[in-house]
């Protein structure tokens, strides 16, 4: 008789579950501290690890001032694989307890700002003389759990683009001090890892973050040194015009000018050292076009000073590339 009434309560108990998912899933928070993984809920307990600022931890179960947690520090827990820190890929997964202090959770009031506060602050000690060890990472890790955590959030397509900015300045810097960064061509040197910036176009497409995410991917295509040859400078000015007729709003769109300017300016002394003086004056008119486009439709930028600068040398012949001296 028990067994009789026990199967359908257990049925219904079952059937209960599936109709609420979400009772039982396991509540996620992400470190805006450093934090000591215990064995047990006593600071006196054997430490079986620690966790930076920006990991994510799932809830399993709380005593007093402590938490039950599965720490997630490597890639093979990570939200969205397509998007992989490099010091996520040992795939790192340790369950212990910590104290319950600095635990942003997907509950918290303002959790969105909090977290993007914590990445701003990292960002700030990582860019000091001697800033916190690892403070670069700690960023990036933070703005790419804005986007985690709170992914409705107005601060999650920053959050997103800032986290793969971070990546990709840290890649950049290691690129470029290569041997290979000084290959004409750019399919000779490891370029930047693009999914993260191509998944903020994805993700956020229309956005001002979608347009810098962008014209960061050019970077990829760029010649190392243009060896004095105008193939490299020809093909660069056409991709930057290309941008900004297909991104005018981008943030980066008079960047991209002046360097498309800057580009046919250069081609006026590099066509004259390859004996096509045809092409030298083509290269000029494009270059003053483009010149007085940036000063115009970009007049409160930096980028539009320069862009006049640029247009002063061309209109009284001085070169803008090259060590010649009149």
């Amino acid at each position: 008789m028990v067994a009789k009434t026990f199967v359908p309560v257990l049925l219904a108990f079952f059937v209960l579950t599936l109709a609420t998912p979400n009772a039982l899933s396991a509540e996620r928070g992400v470190l805006v501290r450093e934090a000591v993984i215990y064995l047990s809920p006593d600071i006196t307990s054997s430490k079986l690890g620690e966790a930076g600022r920006g990991r994510e931890m799932i809830l399993l179960d709380r005593s007093k001032n402590w938490l039950h947690v599965e720490a997630l520090l490597g890639f093979a827990k990570t939200p969205d694989p397509a998007f992989v820190e490099d010091e996520d890929m040992e795939g790192k997964t340790i369950s212990g307890w910590i104290l319950d202090t600095g635990l942003v959770w997907e509950s918290t009031p303002n959790g969105d700002r909090i977290l993007f506060g914590a990445a701003v602050d990292s960002e700030d000690e990582a860019s000091r003389r001697h800033g916190r060890r690892g403070a670069d990472q700690d960023a990036l890790r933070l703005y790419r759990r804005v986007y985690d955590l709170f992914p409705t959030s107005p601060l999650a397509g920053e959050g997103l683009y800032r986290a793969a900015d971070v990546k990709w300045q840290i890649e950049k810097s290691d690129v470029m001090s290569r041997p290979s960064a000084r290959e004409k061509d750019a399919s000779m040197r490891e370029g930047m890892d693009e999914q993260p910036m191509k998944q903020v176009i994805k993700k956020f497409p229309g956005t001002k973050w979608a347009d810098l995410a962008a014209f960061h991917l050019l970077d990829n295509k760029m010649c190392g040194d243009w060896q004095g040859t105008s193939k490299c400078p020809d093909k660069e000015a056409e991709m930057y015009e290309k941008y900004v007729k297909e991104h005018p709003q981008s943030p980066s769109a008079p960047e991209a000018l002046y360097r498309a300017t800057f580009r046919r300016a250069a081609l006026v002394e590099i066509y004259k050292t390859e004996e096509q003086a045809k092409k030298s004056e083509e290269s000029k008119s494009r270059a003053i076009a483009l010149a007085q486009q940036l000063v115009s439709q970009y007049p409160q930028s930096d980028w539009s000073a320069r862009g006049q600068m640029l247009l002063y040398l061309l209109q009284q012949g001085v070169p803008a590339y090259g060590n010649v001296v009149q």
